[in-house]
């Protein structure tokens, strides 16, 4: 037989066999079902859900962070494992149970580290993002010697790591461009009970909120001999604080510009920080107590959820006016708020009603809903290039 016909026939015949669909992944995200243990893939292209993966144990207080060419999502579950989830081929490809109680992580600059913070030891462990082996391991331990829970994890330039430990009040840096000898350095006394922290976008200022007390603990990283200052100091004397039903999420913090808006702790109120002064600008009078606000990539509004029993509200905040502009009720429970890329729709979490809702964020018309067993945490790939996220 000709060899021309031959090879027409094996091109057919190659064409006929089951091929991976290529696409890219700048439009998918991760939608947390805490109940189920496990993740859905979506896409906001289309605004579908394209598959989901189990077996992902304990997601009851669930974060993610992606790699750099946002493939693979690495999931923290509260029961101290860390999995590796490929979002193209839908599955898990790595899982390790490195703690007892995790709550978060955060991944390099370059990509090849992924840390968790974890409340069970204590302290932080390194990963190989590749293959999840372990590379250091940094207790979180006072000068007494004692343990603390470890909040605030966040990537930082340089290859850092920076944390909280929260019964000890201190803030450490953790230099980890020789991953195996890492160089701590660390800030003690910096207010009581950090619970939580973020790190502008820019990678220079840490800061952590602290329940022990009312106010900010900041570090400078471009000035780390500076130590830690204090903003915000003492935002609530004189005020009696309502009991605190969910902890504000400081990654959702917030930043417009020239000011950050803040969620108060236990207080129905959002602070305005000016962030040339890092003094209180103003507050903003809202419908509960905040956990996230979230800002919506043009920084012209701010979204804000709240705790129980208010968690049926979402609020909208005109930034230049400081106005509450649109108040309305997605669902029961409404948990997190995400934002696409540039910002036009808003996908919302409703775990006690089972669903992702999804709005025009000018409009505010409700575009479409996904179903999901009890959603939490909703997270899109484009956090993958962010620093701090």
């Amino acid at each position: 037989m000709n060899f021309r016909i031959l090879f027409a026939l094996s091109m057919l015949a190659l064409a006929g066999c089951a091929t991976p669909v290529l696409r890219g992944t700048g439009d998918l995200g991760v939608v947390i079902e805490r109940a189920a243990g496990r993740v859905s893939i979506v896409e906001t292209s289309g605004r579908s859900v394209l598959g989901q993966v189990e077996g992902l144990g304990d997601l009851s207080h669930a974060s993610l962070n992606y790699s750099r060419d946002g493939r693979y999502a690495y999931v923290f579950g509260r029961d101290g494992g860390l999995t590796k989830v490929d979002l193209l081929a839908m599955r898990i490809v790595g899982r390790v149970t490195q703690s007892g109680n995790s709550i978060g992580g955060a991944i390099s600059q370059d990509g090849r580290l992924v840390a968790v913070a974890n409340y069970t030891p204590g302290g932080i462990k390194v990963f190989d993002a590749v293959t999840l082996e372990l590379v250091a391991d940094v207790p979180a331990l006072d000068e007494a010697g004692r343990p603390s829970k470890v909040v605030g994890l966040v990537d930082a330039p340089g290859n850092r790591f920076v944390w909280s430990l929260f019964e000890a009040g201190e803030i450490w840096v953790g230099d980890f461009r020789t991953p195996a000898r890492p160089e701590l350095r660390k800030y003690r006394h910096v207010g009581k009970e950090p619970y939580d922290a973020m790190i502008t976008a820019d990678g220079r200022y840490y800061l952590a909120g602290l329940f022990g007390e009312d106010g900010l603990a900041m570090l400078d990283l471009w000035n780390p001999d500076a130590g830690v200052v204090r903003v915000l100091d003492g935002y609530g004397r004189g005020e009696q604080k309502l009991p605190v039903y969910k902890m504000p999420h400081l990654e959702g913090w917030a930043a417009t510009g020239t000011e950050l808006l803040v969620p108060a702790v236990g207080r129905h109120e959002v602070l305005v920080v000016d962030q040339g002064s890092w003094k209180e600008a103003g507050r903003i009078p809202v419908h509960g107590q905040p956990v996230f606000v979230v800002a919506r990539p043009d920084n012209r509004q701010v979204w804000v959820n709240f705790a129980f029993p208010h968690n049926d509200t979402v609020q909208v905040i005109d930034v230049p006016s400081r106005k509450v502009v649109r108040t309305f009720k997605p669902g029961r429970a409404v948990l997190h708020i995400e934002f696409t890329p540039r910002g036009e729709h808003a996908w919302l979490s409703a775990r006690d009603d089972h669903k992702v809702l999804i709005y025009d964020s000018e409009r505010f018309d409700l575009l479409g809903e996904l179903p999901a067993d009890s959603p939490s945490g909703i997270f899109f790939t484009h956090r993958a290039h962010r620093t701090g996220l």
